[in-house]
């Protein structure tokens, strides 16, 4: 299932060019093309879900399959021994800009604190 004006949806049917990193059958991942770290790894279910809540309620096995793809690009991008972030961001609140599932997969620089301002 997609959904025809989804950014991410037409990407994985072609229509919009990407820097495709790894394919499967069920996931897509590609480079950002605004990057927020020296690696920075979109990493989608090529079904649409609007976000990660969904995907996981919708589909666990697949949500499993994001995390898979995403492990085996931090592992190609050589990422692994330094680490990296993986963050989905769901919703408003959330900075979700796309309402398509997706992670952000980041490293190869430290990437500091988790938020960039404190909230307390």
């Amino acid at each position: 299932m997609s959904t025809p004006d989804c950014l991410f949806c037409r990407i994985v049917a072609g229509e919009i060019p990407a820097t495709v990193v790894r394919e499967t059958p069920t996931t897509l991942a590609f480079r950002d093309i605004n990057p927020k770290a020296p690696v920075h790894v979109l990493v989608i279910p090529k079904e649409h879900y609007a976000d990660v809540a969904t995907l996981g309620q919708g589909d666990p096995a697949l949500a499993g399959e994001v995390l898979a793809t995403a492990a085996a690009v931090a592992e190609d991008e050589g990422l692994l021994g330094d680490g990296f972030r993986l963050m989905f961001n769901t919703g408003a609140y959330g900075g979700q800009e796309v309402f398509h599932a997706h992670a952000h997969l980041l490293g190869g620089a430290p990437l500091g604190p988790m938020l960039a301002r404190d909230l307390a």
